[in-house]
């Protein structure tokens, strides 16, 4: 679990956005290119970039990822996480990288 957040977080923002950064830490690199637009609320519904990567890290845990997201914090959409500094991108990462440590990643 600690190597897939250290790896994580040694490239959040430098230089991948918040998807991309949890694919690359659970060695999806075939998901950096599809995934790099979805950033700052741009991810489909827009979804958290960080939960966005998750899902499509375990599609199939999709909605179960999405749950335990929103229970953590409160909000899966970016704007809402965002709104008046909720949650921070950087614990939105975490979240996403501890849950799919959690669904065995």
């Amino acid at each position: 679990m600690k190597d897939s957040l250290d790896k994580a977080m040694a490239v959040f923002r430098n230089p991948y956005n918040c998807a991309q950064t949890v694919c690359h830490a659970f060695d999806r690199d075939d998901l950096l290119e599809p995934v790099q637009g979805c950033a700052r609320g741009n991810a489909p519904g827009g979804l958290c970039g960080a939960l966005y990567g998750a899902t499509c890290v375990a599609p199939e845990q999709a909605e179960a990822l999405k749950q335990a997201f929103l229970a953590r914090n409160g909000a899966v959409t970016c704007r809402e996480l965002k709104a008046a500094g909720k949650v921070p991108c950087p614990v939105c990462v975490r979240t996403a990288v501890e849950l799919l440590n959690e669904c065995g990643f």
